[in-house]
């Protein structure tokens, strides 16, 4: 099944794309104070929720980056919905590419959920650093261990224990790269379950509406797969949490 597709239906329902609720995605925006001239730089932007919302709030200009076509037709179908005039822009393209194609340098710089591109959480600091000017933020979402992981939940979600570090981890390499982090925001188990449960909601109204879909065995059979895991391990073991650095 194509991947993006994948996604675009698991994620049909959800407004915010990671584990995290709209009260607390609007304290951050609050906590950012941009000024109305900042530039904005967001890899994996997703469906532009947050892009979005810092323009209507703050009038900044930006640019979101996601590989998604289905992201990124519902960012610009959103953009001229709610804020048609906002100086906006949503590039399909892979995110680790684009960001080693510029110089420019942002006011603030963000990847929420998918250090992935970047080899990493010290490596998504690092590459939005570069790009970001001396006293502007760089914002990033990274999961964290709330406990040891068992080897069993490892093995079945093909991760290891480095995958993730503990929250502590996850603030001391940004200040060594040389940020300094200034915020943070965790997931709960409410954020958790209502980004998990979504997807299975999802999932059920799709293979009900499109009974003769061709990819409806492999979606019952990965959301039943991610269930587990979750509802089993995840949900005592693994965490959510955006930072806010600054560029010193």
């Amino acid at each position: 099944m194509d991947k993006w597709k994948y996604f675009d239906i698991t994620h049909k329902h959800h407004i915010i794309c990671n584990p995290m609720s709209e009260e607390k995605i609007d304290r951050l925006c609050q906590l950012l104070n941009l000024p109305k001239s900042a530039q904005v730089l967001d890899v994996a932007c997703g469906k532009g929720e947050l892009l979005i919302r810092l323009a209507e709030l703050y009038d900044v200009s930006g640019i979101g980056v996601d590989i998604s076509p289905y992201f990124i037709r519902d960012s610009r179908e959103k953009h001229q919905a709610r804020d048609p005039n906002a100086t906006l822009e949503f590039v399909e393209m892979e995110g680790a590419e684009y960001v080693s194609k510029i110089s420019a340098s942002f006011d603030l710089t963000m990847c929420l959920g998918a250090s992935w591109i970047f080899e990493g959480h010290r490596g998504t600091l690092r590459k939005l650093k570069e790009v970001t000017k001396s006293g502007g933020l760089v914002v990033v979402g990274e999961p964290f261990w709330l406990k040891e992981p068992s080897e069993e939940y490892l093995k079945a979600d093909e991760m290891t224990r480095d995958s993730f570090g503990f929250h502590s981890d996850n603030v001391r390499f940004g200040e060594e790269e040389g940020l300094t982090c200034i915020y943070t925001i965790a997931s709960n188990l409410d954020d958790w379950d209502n980004y998990e449960t979504l997807q299975w909601n999802a999932v059920n109204e799709y293979i009900r509406n499109n009974p003769d879909d061709e990819n409806n065995a492999y979606l019952v059979e990965k959301m039943e797969q991610s269930k587990e895991m979750y509802l089993r391990w995840g949900r005592d073991t693994l965490n959510w949490a955006i930072y806010v650095f600054r560029k010193n």
